[in-house]
């Protein structure tokens, strides 16, 4: 009963008709140019890449053998691209900060073999103002936009999975406090998703803010040294930007999400050659980049139209926290970056096909926007307030103003109003002076008038003062009734709210479950295999 009154109170509803639409995920490619190694090694490159025409061309053999292999995407940036351009063309052409600004939840995540330039894209340099990676640009770009806004409130959050382990990269390390974190699923209509219980989140006023919570993750993130890359990233990181606006004077509230997923590279352990720690990183590193390959495989052939009615999001951490993003209500777009360099081809080629297969993934795209019943109820309370003082005032209770209080505008208001009223003869003539004061310094001028014979017969011409002096006094009457009516609506209102926010913080937990991952025997580190893990989630809230 509470559920259905809330539906016809607007609570958890769209405020204005909106559309659920289908996009598909828009992915991106970056070529990374040569580095100081392969300089020195006269590597000459077999990947080129055509902004012109998005595409990326792959090269195998040579002359008359020469095969040539074309791929196309939405971007292609080559290795001479700048971080302002690729900004540009990825958020701000592809409408990224416009559509997050408007309630749509939003995902970024790089991909590519392990010293591709995953990081260096998303991050980049940042106490470099030209080095800057898309996080710190599109920080700066949502606060400049924000300031237009008549309220708003952002929260930042950093989550690191390492070893199919959950991190919050923005508390010290060995925090008394810190809560064990849990990855859990909120099914109901308006629910939060896939979610980190226990991830603690950051207000933050400006981009300054938001960059030092970066430098801050960034120095306890887990990271290592192979032949390929002199600082590789041993863990996938999720950093997550929760954006909240409102109208002044407005109890709905527009809510998103923009998320940039920094996944770890995948590895050959033959061509990286790693030991020890490192090695078992990179089992974990495939393995999870493995099932999200299954995932991607999974879509695809949904989409396709073959009945795929599983999709395996719960076999690793990160393809879980991924599960909104591929195929829920989100608008993603990858970006792929890859070597030019024929050491590399293998994996570049890889890259391409997994690239591919992501395109063809549809997503649902729903404005986060709905009323706070907790902003409704500060509303529906400063209504009874005013109805209250209405109605004090009508039965000329205390507290409500006599005649003496009234300026000298407001009389004269009410002498032409009685002016106008005395002067029109018709049965539907009204008279509305406002508040009580008014309305007793308007029947003192009926009077005044009835006893002085009134102006040109008009009250003489009505049959004397009595009958308009009846109309306002019913007049009266029925408008007390109707206060006293919207009184008792909005009391009723407030009660279902309060009921409604006692139920849902009284309401127990989840029903817990835990399954055990399946053993990654395909996964991409050269034969190695992980050993079997077990992930636990909790699912909140009933289905829809």
């Amino acid at each position: 009963v509470d559920a259905h009154r809330a539906r016809a109170l607007g609570i958890g509803k769209k405020t204005e008709v909106e559309m659920s639409e289908a996009k598909s995920v828009q992915v991106v490619v970056r070529l990374r140019p040569l580095n100081e190694r392969e300089a020195r090694g006269s590597t000459l490159p077999v990947v080129t890449a055509s902004t012109d025409k998005s595409e990326v061309c792959i090269c195998r053999g040579q002359g008359n053998r020469q095969l040539k292999q074309a791929f196309n995407f939405d971007r292609v940036f080559t290795s001479f691209t700048s971080q302002e351009e690729v900004f540009q063309q990825t958020f701000l052409d592809q409408g990224i900060v416009d559509d997050v600004l408007r309630g749509y939840e939003s995902t970024v995540f790089a991909y590519g073999q392990t010293g591709t330039g995953k990081t260096f894209t998303m991050e980049g340099d940042l106490d470099s103002r030209e080095m800057r990676g898309v996080i710190p640009r599109a920080t700066a770009e949502i606060f400049e936009r924000l300031t237009r806004c008549e309220w708003y409130e952002v929260k930042a959050s950093y989550l690191e999975i390492y070893c199919e382990e959950l991190c919050d990269l923005l508390l010290p390390l060995e925090h008394p406090d810190a809560p064990k974190l849990v990855l859990m699923e909120d099914k109901s209509k308006r629910g939060k998703g896939v979610f980190c219980h226990g991830l603690s989140e950051s207000t933050v006023a400006n981009e300054r803010e938001v960059l030092d919570l970066i430098h801050f993750a960034t120095e306890r993130r887990k990271v290592g040294e192979t032949k390929m890359n002199a600082r590789s990233s041993r863990s996938h990181c999720i950093f997550t930007m929760l954006i909240e606006t409102r109208k002044a004077g407005s109890d709905t509230l527009r809510k998103s999400k923009l998320h940039f997923v920094d996944l770890a590279g995948s590895e050959r352990v033959k061509k990286t050659g790693v030991a020890g720690t490192l090695l078992r990183d990179a089992r974990y590193i495939n393995t999870s980049l493995f099932f999200l390959e299954q995932v991607i495989v999974a879509l695809h052939e949904r989409s396709s139209g073959k009945n795929r009615s599983h999709i395996p999001y719960r076999n690793s951490m990160m393809t879980m926290m991924l599960k909104d993003s591929l195929g829920g209500n989100c608008k993603t777009t990858m970006i792929a970056t890859m070597s030019a360099e024929e050491f590399s081809l293998p994996e570049t080629v890889s890259t391409c096909r997994f690239a591919q297969r992501v395109a063809q993934i549809s997503n649902r795209l729903e404005v986060n926007e709905e009323v706070d019943p907790k902003l409704m109820i500060q509303r529906l309370k400063a209504q009874v307030v005013d109805l209250k003082q209405a109605l004090a005032e009508a039965r000329g209770e205390a507290g409500a103003r006599g005649v003496e209080q009234l300026s000298a505008e407001e009389r004269a208001r009410c002498e032409e109003m009685v002016g106008a009223y005395v002067r029109d003869a018709s049965d539907s003539a009204l008279l509305e002076p406002g508040d009580m004061a008014q309305v007793q310094y308007c029947f003192h001028l009926l009077k005044a008038r009835a006893l002085s014979g009134g102006d040109d017969g008009a009250v003489s011409a009505r049959g004397g003062s009595a009958k308009p002096l009846d109309k306002i006094g019913a007049a009266l009457a029925a408008g007390t009734g109707a206060l006293e009516i919207q009184l008792q609506q909005r009391d009723h209102e407030i009660s279902i709210l309060v009921s409604m926010l006692k139920k849902k913080a009284q309401a127990a937990g989840s029903e817990a479950w835990s399954q055990t991952g399946a053993d990654a025997s395909a996964a991409m580190s050269g034969g190695a295999r992980a050993a079997p893990a077990t992930h636990s989630y909790a699912t909140v809230g009933a289905p829809p």
